[in-house]
């Protein structure tokens, strides 16, 4: 038997009018703010605030034998991503290109 893809189906769920569904949706464009922002807990730090009084523990290595500081981008990079040695420095090949 063949199906006409083109003739409007109706089913049960189309019963509900337009306004219905519109009540269910939340509007995407309204001005409510998620006060719960499980990505920032603590809420919102803003540029400029003052950060002094925070103690941050961070382990700086020298760069290792098998690196360089490319001279243009001052990056620590892997020597496989050495391209060639300028009159300033090392570049790297991002650099290079």
């Amino acid at each position: 038997m063949a199906t006409d893809y083109d003739a409007p189906r109706k089913t049960e769920d189309d019963s509900e009018s337009i306004e219905a569904l519109k009540e269910r949706v939340p509007d995407k464009m309204s001005g409510a703010v998620d006060v719960e922002d499980a990505d920032n807990p603590s809420g919102f730090d803003l540029p400029g605030a003052d950060l002094s009084d925070l103690d941050l523990d961070v382990v700086v290595l020298p760069p290792q034998a098998d690196e360089f500081t490319c001279v243009s981008c001052f990056l620590v990079k892997h020597r496989s991503q050495f391209d060639h040695e300028s009159k300033l420095g090392p570049l790297c090949a991002e650099c290079s290109a």
